[in-house]
């Protein structure tokens, strides 16, 4: 041995054990994490399977192992940060098809809600960059691609089954946790799905197509209504909990002109009113979407081309809506764009963001009715945000200075609270509108998007956690109904035939159509055929086999594309 050579070898046995040290420091890192973030066992494994398969892409990429495990912590990290910001905003997590899709709107809400937000991320690189490079500098270890390669499909492999073996439970969505066990079952059962069944249910083939489209132009019989179509947040009968006392009058809300109490099907349980927008702007369902059904707003955008307010506006109809959010928020302004409305109002031409009384929505709307009313019958979607979560505070109490407490829990009494405000603000609306257009004829239409998020709990009181989830992944109807009513002002409803005392969601658009009058264009009327068979139903009749039918008439119709 030459004298050089001892000072050799110590040197690269000293390089190796920095290296090992980093790759100790950096894997207990993410043990941390894993003990900080994930509850129970099968999250846990789920963020062991998941962290392999990370540092195992790394490594096809590095073959360092220190650099591989440092930029996975990294994204790790940033998930963990986008989840918690998500939470805060949506109260979900972040999933597979948030990145699946990134569109400039949610990148411009994003900045529009946190300005700070860009500073923030390029503070975070500048730190970020430097401390992967010294990584990479100090790493001697090698590792082969193909025992890399081998070791990610095994780790997806495990995770994929996992993931099917053990459902991801629906309501742990809205819970601060398990951040990346989440996104990773979700994303190894979306591309599975992905590369077995696309994004959206329908069929191979079918016989039937759509009859074509009339040459001569859609003409509404007699003097069109404008039509008024209210999402009357988180809101229906709650009369139905067990136990809870309401005013003899209060179930006259939720009655229609002719006295008729109708029920609503929605699609999500508790939160998610954009699954209701979808359902009453396409007439589709978004149970059609699996499980990409959290992001079914932007992806329907620009490839989904029918619903209400493309067939109003063929029928002469200016289309308008008066949204409560940022336009950016889940891509609401290109979707509806997309879906046929001409003008779209959001939080910054309403001058703020946050919560309002329904009166100043309702006022908002009767502005636009007054300046765009003209030559063309008018379409105005208005979203009501009052009853909106959270209730454990009194919202405006100033609004009901002689509210006498029902006798309730905290929640369910400031929700009828919120609701008498409704109710009092609606009846103001109509009479504005009375008064204000005495000429014009007027169809209202309201309807609840969603439960409240508190029923869940309420309904059946006695099940566990467990017992609840899976009543609501059964889509039980309990905890899925909500209510539409019709309303009229100088204007007698043409057509009430579709308006059954049941429909689900995606029927509504039907409902307004032949309540006012306006032709069907042929997609509408092949499912007016589809209501009369099913008897209300849409995704729940046959399974879902006459709405796999419908999308595929749809698709070959070109009024689908790209799903």
């Amino acid at each position: 041995m030459t004298p050089l050579s001892v000072p050799l070898e110590t040197s690269a046995k000293a390089s190796a054990a920095v290296s090992i040290a980093m790759l100790a420091a950096l894997h207990g890192a993410a043990l941390w994490f894993m003990l900080w973030s994930e509850r129970d066992l099968v999250p846990s494994a789920a963020f062991a399977l998941a962290w392999g398969v990370l540092n195992a892409f790394w490594l096809m990429v590095l073959r360092r192992p220190s650099p591989a495990a440092a930029a996975s912590l990294v994204m790790i990290v940033i998930l963990t940060l986008l989840s918690r910001f998500k939470h805060h905003t949506l109260l979900m997590t972040v999933t597979f098809t948030d990145v699946m899709i990134i569109d400039t709107d949610t990148f411009s809400f994003l900045m529009n809600v946190f300005p700070a937000l860009g500073w923030q991320v390029a503070i975070a690189a500048a730190l970020t960059v430097p401390a992967l490079a010294l990584v990479w500098l100090f790493d001697r270890l090698r590792v082969r691609r193909r025992v890399a390669l081998g070791a990610f499909a095994l780790c997806f492999a495990l995770l994929a089954g996992l993931s099917f073996a053990v459902p991801l439970d629906r309501e742990d969505e809205f819970l601060d946790h398990n951040y990346l066990s989440k996104f990773a079952r979700s994303g190894a059962i979306a591309a599975v799905d992905l590369a077995t069944r696309g994004v959206l249910e329908s069929d191979a083939a079918v016989a039937e197509r759509l009859s074509p489209a009339a040459a001569t132009e859609c003409q509404v019989p007699g003097k069109a209504p404008h039509i008024v179509l209210i999402l009357d947040e988180a809101s229906y009968d709650a009369s139905v909990i067990p136990g809870a006392k309401v005013a003899a009058d209060y179930q006259r809300h939720f009655r229609s002109f002719d006295g008729k109490a109708r029920r609503l099907i929605v699609e999500g349980a508790g939160g998610p009113t954009w699954y209701t927008e979808y359902n009453v702007l396409s007439g589709l369902s978004v149970r059609s979407y699996g499980r990409f059904a959290g992001a079914v707003t932007r992806l329907a955008t620009g490839r989904v081309r029918r619903g209400l307010p493309q067939a109003l506006r063929d029928c002469g109809y200016r289309t308008l809506s008066v949204y409560p959010s940022m336009g950016g928020f889940l891509g609401a302004r290109s979707y509806q764009a997309s879906a046929g409305i001409d003008g779209f109002f959001d939080a910054k031409d309403l001058g703020t963001l946050s919560r309002q009384p329904d009166a100043f929505h309702y006022a908002f709307a009767e502005r636009l009715i007054a300046a765009q009313r003209g030559k063309s019958p008018l379409f105005v979607l208005v979203y009501l945000t009052a009853n909106h979560w959270p209730w454990g505070y009194r919202f405006r109490p100033d609004l009901t200075p002689g509210w006498v407490e029902t006798g309730n829990v905290l929640d369910i009494d400031e929700y009828l609270r919120r609701q008498s405000m409704s109710v009092r603000d609606y009846g103001q609306f109509v009479a504005r509108l009375a008064r204000d257009f005495p000429d014009d004829g007027f169809l209202l239409v309201r309807f609840g998007d969603h439960q409240p998020h508190f029923t869940k709990w309420l309904l059946e009181p006695a099940l566990t956690e467990a017992e609840l989830g899976q009543r609501i992944g059964d889509f039980d109807l309990r905890y899925f109904t909500t209510y539409y009513a019709l309303d009229t002002l100088n204007f007698r409803p043409v057509d009430l035939s579709s308006a059954l005392d049941t429909i689900e969601a995606p029927h509504l658009p039907l409902v307004v159509l032949e309540a006012a009058g306006v032709p069907l264009d042929p997609s509408f009327a092949e499912q007016k055929s589809l209501l009369q068979r099913c008897r209300g139903l849409f995704y729940r009749c046959a399974g879902g086999a006459e709405a796999r039918r419908f999308n595929r008439m749809l698709i070959d119709a070109g009024l689908i594309k790209g799903l």
